[in-house]
């Protein structure tokens, strides 16, 4: 989420089926990194499921955006309890869509809510999760003589992804922990006042 370092998306896809009082119920979990994303994941679901009742769905990404749909139920009773249980499963860049082929039994409005959460909680947990790291890409210029500091620096502070150019001067380029940028470039900047590094730069946020 915003202002922190790391982030938990789903491991894999899920898909989990329950039937509550004659309704069929069916939740599906996908990674999802974007709106595009999320809309190519509702638009697979729909077409699979288009005899189905209701398609409700919610999803959340690292950035805050988030968004849900009754779909057709009351109002309240589908999208919000779906996006609850994606914010309590401490999940971002997911969806879940619920599909519901309903069997003739009105569950009433807390039923449907428990229905469509509980039911979304239950795929959430199948499909696991890993945890992402935010970087930012950083760009180091040196001599062959100051390889092996910067290597170390770089290895302490966590720096994944380097790529080392070896020509007339050495050049470096990594990401870093977003956790770890202050202190990286507070030491890049003693390295370039003592004249161990040629100059340095900071890519991306």
């Amino acid at each position: 989420m915003p202002g922190t370092s790391a982030y938990r998306e789903p491991a894999s896809t899920a898909s989990y089926e329950e039937k509550i009082k004659r309704s069929v119920f069916i939740a599906d979990v996908s990674p999802c990194h974007d709106e595009g994303e999320a809309r190519d994941f509702l638009s697979l679901i729909t077409t699979r499921h288009r005899d189905a009742t209701h398609n409700c769905r919610a999803y959340l990404l690292k950035d805050g955006r988030e968004y849900s749909s009754d779909d057709g139920e009351p109002s309240g009773t589908a999208g919000r309890p779906i996006l609850g249980a994606i914010k309590h499963s401490g999940l971002v860049n997911v969806m879940v869509i619920v599909t519901r082929y309903y069997g003739g039994v009105h569950l009433g409005v807390r039923g449907l809510i428990e229905a469509y959460g509980g039911i979304a909680a239950k795929a959430l947990d199948m499909a696991g999760s890993v945890e992402r790291v935010i970087t930012s890409a950083f760009r180091i210029e040196l001599g062959y003589n100051a390889v092996g500091s910067v290597t170390r620096l770089l290895e302490a502070c966590g720096a994944v992804n380097a790529a080392w150019d070896y020509s007339e001067n050495v050049r470096v380029s990594c990401d870093v922990p977003v956790a770890a940028c202050e202190g990286l470039s507070r030491e890049l900047g003693e390295m370039t006042a003592r004249g161990m590094i040629s100059g340095w730069e900071k890519l991306s946020p």
